[in-house]
């Protein structure tokens, strides 16, 4: 992932960090397929699974981020392996807050299921938003092994067209809470559930945006759209 450096281990430690790192990636993605499923299906044990593996992630998280403090220690990185290094330990909080939802939407599905709740409510915007989250965090990870800016921007685009799914899922609920007053419980949870499919593409944006400050050392956090595309693009 990154430039040769005169010690071969050096490499090998930045090399094994980023595996690391789409390993955790991998296992939240799963996660989030898992979670679906459960949603999808009402699985109770695809849901124990996801609420199961929370533990995992988090122990990863911890790992790596002792990981990339021993290397700041021990290599004191400079200039593009340092930002590489920092944006490491960003991300796998981010993926660590995904999974967190992840866990999110299968205990909501279990509390639906233990409620006796029936599909009272069409939920097709939380199913197209879910398989866009799954997508666009896929495509993040992508973009990190390969520390490609212009994918990186594309997904910085992409994460508003979950946003735009979580606002009209929003809007078909509150019609069907003031119809029927009988679905505001099970549409409280069915918010919550979208809510956290939105958290997740938020947290893959995030990702793509470390990639920019990885390549270009520019932190494009809280940018436009625009302003951060000329810059992936530069």
């Amino acid at each position: 992932m990154s430039d040769k450096h005169l010690s071969s281990q050096f490499d090998a430690d930045l090399n094994l960090i980023s595996s690391k790192v789409l390993e955790m990636g991998g296992l939240v993605e799963s996660q989030i397929i898992t979670a679906m499923q459960a949603l999808n299906d009402f699985d109770g044990e695809a849901a124990a699974r996801v609420i199961a593996a929370e533990e995992r992630l988090n122990t990863m998280e911890v790992e790596i981020d002792e990981e990339c403090s021993n290397i700041i220690a021990r290599r004191q990185p400079a200039a593009r392996d340092l930002r590489l290094v920092l944006a490491i330990s960003k991300t796998i909080t981010n993926l660590e807050r995904a999974g967190d939802e992840a866990e999110k939407i299968a205990k909501r599905t279990k509390r639906l299921m233990e409620d006796g709740a029936s599909r009272t409510v069409n939920i097709a915007e939380i199913k197209v938003s879910g398989e866009m989250a799954v997508s666009i965090l896929r495509r993040a990870l992508d973009a990190f092994a390969r520390l490609d800016t212009v994918a990186a921007a594309q997904i910085v685009r992409d994460d508003k067209a979950i946003d735009e799914e979580f606002r009209a899922f929003v809007r078909k609920l509150v019609s069907y809470m003031m119809e029927d007053p009988r679905t505001i419980s099970v549409g409280l949870d069915y918010l919550f559930i979208a809510k956290a499919i939105e958290r997740i593409g938020d947290h893959a944006k995030n990702i793509a945006e470390f990639i920019i400050y990885i390549v270009k050392g520019t932190d494009v956090r809280h940018k436009s759209r625009d302003a951060l595309e000329r810059e992936a693009l530069s």
